[in-house]
C-alpha cells in the first residue's frame, strides 16, 4: 500500500513538475509578431535572420531582433525566394 501511494504521489510531482516547464518557456520565448504594411518596426538590434532559399515562389521568413527599449521580438514576413531567372 505504501509503494502505491509512493508512486501515485511521485507521479503528481512529475506531472506538476512537467506543467511549469512549458509556462517558463513561453515567458522567455516571445510571441510570433505577423507583419503588415502598417506595422511600426523600431529595430535597435538583429538578433537572427532565417535564410532565403533558392525557389521561385514566395517564401514565410523570421526575423528576432531587440528594439530600442531592449524587448525581444520575433517577426515573420514573406519574400520571394532567390531561384527565380530573369531570362
Amino acid at each position: 500500500m505504501k509503494a502505491l501511494l509512493v508512486l501515485a504521489l511521485s507521479s503528481l510531482c512529475a506531472t506538476a513538475m512537467a506543467d511549469e516547464v512549458p509556462t517558463d518557456v513561453a515567458q522567455q520565448q516571445p510571441a510570433v509578431e505577423e507583419y503588415t504594411y502598417s506595422t511600426h518596426l523600431d529595430i535597435a538590434e538583429i538578433i537572427s535572420m532565417s535564410e532565403v532559399p533558392d525557389v521561385c515562389e514566395v517564401v514565410p521568413m523570421k526575423m528576432e531582433y531587440n528594439d530600442s527599449k531592449g524587448q525581444r521580438h520575433i517577426l515573420r514576413y514573406s519574400v520571394m525566394g532567390n531561384g527565380c531567372s530573369n531570362g
